[in-house]
């Protein structure tokens, strides 16, 4: 299949000065609402108060309303006696028509209660005596006492809530006081979200090879939420011409037009982009278009990225893969949401981190790494995901990302470099582990979360993880490495200022598929030839973990095809066999059984974790050495296939 190019790439700058040129036309709509529905809306115009409020001078407590000046002087020794009225005052009820407080007289009023004519004060009923006559005062009250005047809080004409405000349940309450039950607001934009692409799925469905759940529309129905705006969901259409041409005219014709047009991936099986022909052939049928405005822009990720008008109303073609499609979303529609919304931008700040290792970055288009930050010694330290633009889970577990300038090919190792954070706010992990993946770990981790410990895992491998260790940034480091001279585990690669915490032992060895013969009745001695003649493809482990060690002890150093395929978890290794992109990988028995996989024992190795010394009576790290002597979490990792 040949690709066309992309129509035109720019840098990012001149792609968002052109789509808000295109963009320009849109204003917000004011709607009217009820109250009762406008909470989280964004008001369109002031609230002005018709109303004082209080509406009447009202009793802040029970007692009896008075003259202050009838009760001074009063004291325990000598209270001063007053009569009471026959009638008291309950809240709501008005004074009998006409009627005065005159000198001498107190009459009972409830908390919330009229305070009538002629009182200026409310005596508290603690502060009285009973009397056959009426009451006697032995404590004197105090002018305006007690007492929420009328207007004192919100007085009539003024204004109680500016136009820009996110209602709250705070905001909506003042605007009830003042007596509104309609409210204008900004109009929600109607946001049309819809994914394109054969291999597409709805989620819930079984998967075919090749196939991929449609994570990227549930993930941009809810950023649109998140915005102040309606989304509306339209499903998936394949890599039909017409049928998508029908679609999006659909989403911008008619009463139900959208605001905003959202699409994602959809490559056609012929040449070219299926999504951008078909934007192109409806912007010149229908008046109002403005075209394809950028189709291309330097960045990474988020490079094929499409904005146009048509009729209109804005599309965006969003890249297929997920970390992609969310960066180019924050990137260019959000911020024109935000502005037809009325919703303020989130105040997502920057803070400096060191980067531990490098990070390569693709000269020509500025790029956005995103990373894990965890505390040092000297400050925050930045690890990068390494994540692709294919990545679902990446974003949603970063802390922010580095923005590399196009003209920089890479970030050294120790750079200071300014994050900007993904959350409004820096949440520093409880436990922060970085080192080897293991399920059995991942088990320890969740039952620390249930304990209500903030953990985050970094997985760069046994040998990144001592590493991290030994510079005080982990406060733990999953690791299985075996020094080939003793065939001792881990505690040989111990750095200065780490202890050793004991975990669990597990079982390693070579899966394959249980249909290849050859692998499952060969002996111990023909599978290890048979392994490094290179006739079967394999898949690797990372450099710097474990099962690597293991793997390059395996082959003798043999290079069979494959080996330069390095896979960074145990679930990855398992899933390239069982898809038969490779024949044979190493991985954990638990991993195998899990995918069905056969299973040939190489050897049990030690998973143990390195814990600075400065680190080791942490709330976390005392935690995590509990469970780890807890009988019953250790029946719980028996069960997982690991053994103490």
């Amino acid at each position: 299949m040949r690709q066309r190019q992309f129509l035109d790439v720019v840098d990012e700058s001149v792609a968002h000065q052109r789509f808000d040129e295109a963009c320009s036309h849109l204003k917000p709509r004011v709607e009217a609402v009820p109250l009762g529905e406008g909470l989280s809306r964004v008001l369109a115009t002031d609230v002005i108060a018709g109303v004082d409020v209080t509406a009447f001078d009202r009793s802040n407590m029970d007692g009896y309303a008075v003259r202050a000046e009838d009760t001074f002087g009063a004291a325990e020794l000598e209270p001063v006696s007053l009569a009471v009225a026959d009638f008291s005052l309950a809240a709501g009820q008005a004074p009998p028509e006409g009627f005065e407080v005159s000198a001498g007289l107190a009459v009972p009023v409830a908390t919330g209660g009229v305070v009538p004519r002629g009182a200026d004060a409310v005596l508290m009923v603690e502060h009285t005596e009973p009397d056959e006559d009426g009451i006697r005062v032995v404590r004197p009250a105090v002018p305006g006492g007690n007492i929420s005047f009328a207007g004192s809080d919100i007085g009539r004409g003024e204004t109680v809530m500016r136009a820009g405000t996110v209602l709250s349940s705070r905001e909506t309450g003042v605007i009830a006081a003042v007596g509104v039950d309609h409210v204008q607001v900004v109009a929600r934009p109607r946001v049309a979200v819809l994914s394109t692409g054969d291999e597409i799925v709805e989620p819930g469905r079984p998967l075919a090879v090749g196939q991929v759940y449609d994570s990227n529309q549930r993930m941009l129905l809810d950023a649109v939420s998140e915005l102040g705006c309606e989304p509306v969901p339209c499903g998936i259409v394949p890599d039909d011409e017409e049928l998508l041409e029908r679609t999006i005219e659909g989403l911008l014709l008619g009463d139900d037009a959208a605001d905003l047009v959202l699409l994602s991936g959809g490559t056609s099986k012929g040449e070219g982009d299926l999504n951008a022909t078909v934007v192109e052939r409806l912007a010149e049928r229908l008046p109002g278009s403005a075209g394809i405005v950028v189709h291309g822009v330097a960045l990474k990720p988020g490079k094929p990225v499409l904005l146009a008008v048509i009729a209109g109303t804005p599309i965006v073609v969003l890249p297929g893969f997920p970390t992609s499609a969310i960066f180019t979303f924050h990137e260019f529609v959000a911020p024109l949401l935000r502005r037809l919304s009325g919703v303020p931008a989130s105040e997502r700040g920057n803070v400096d981190a060191t980067v531990p290792m490098r990070i390569t970055s693709a000269p020509g288009r500025t790029e956005y790494s995103l990373v894990d930050l965890v505390a040092g010694p000297d400050g925050l330290a930045a690890y990068p995901l390494g994540a692709g633009s294919g990545s679902v889970t990446a974003f949603g577990r970063a802390d922010g990302f580095v923005r590399i300038p196009a003209s920089i090919e890479y970030v050294e190792e120790g750079t200071t470099v300014a994050v900007r954070l993904l959350h409004p706010e820096l949440r520093p992990a409880d436990l922060a582990a970085i080192g080897s993946h293991c399920i059995g770990f991942d088990h320890l981790l969740g039952l620390l979360a249930d304990q209500g410990y903030r953990v985050k895992m970094v997985p760069v491998g046994s040998t990144g993880g001592l590493t991290a260790a030994g510079r005080g940034e982990a406060d733990v480091a999953g690791i299985h490495l075996m020094d080939e001279a003793t065939g001792q585990y881990n505690a040989p690669f111990l750095p200065d200022g780490v202890r050793l915490l004991r975990g669990y032992r597990r079982r390693q060895g070579i899966v394959f598929r249980e249909t290849d013969q050859s692998l499952m009745e060969a002996d111990d001695e023909t599978l290890a030839a048979l392994l490094r003649a290179g006739t079967l493809r394999m898949v690797n482990r990372n450099a710097g973990s474990g099962t690597r060690v293991l793997i390059d002890q395996l082959l003798d150093g043999a290079r069979p095809d494959g080996y330069l395929h390095q896979a960074k978890t145990h679930h990855a290794v398992a899933a390239a066999v069982e898809q038969g992109r490779a024949d044979w990988g190493v991985t954990l028995d638990t991993v195998a059984a899990a995918a069905g996989l056969a299973f040939r024992f190489l050897q049990d190795e030690q998973y143990d974790f390195a814990v600075p010394k400065e680190r080791w009576d942490r709330p976390a790290v005392v935690a995590l050495r509990s469970l780890l002597d807890d009988p019953a979490v250790v029946g719980q990792l028996a069960a997982l296939g690991f053994t103490r």
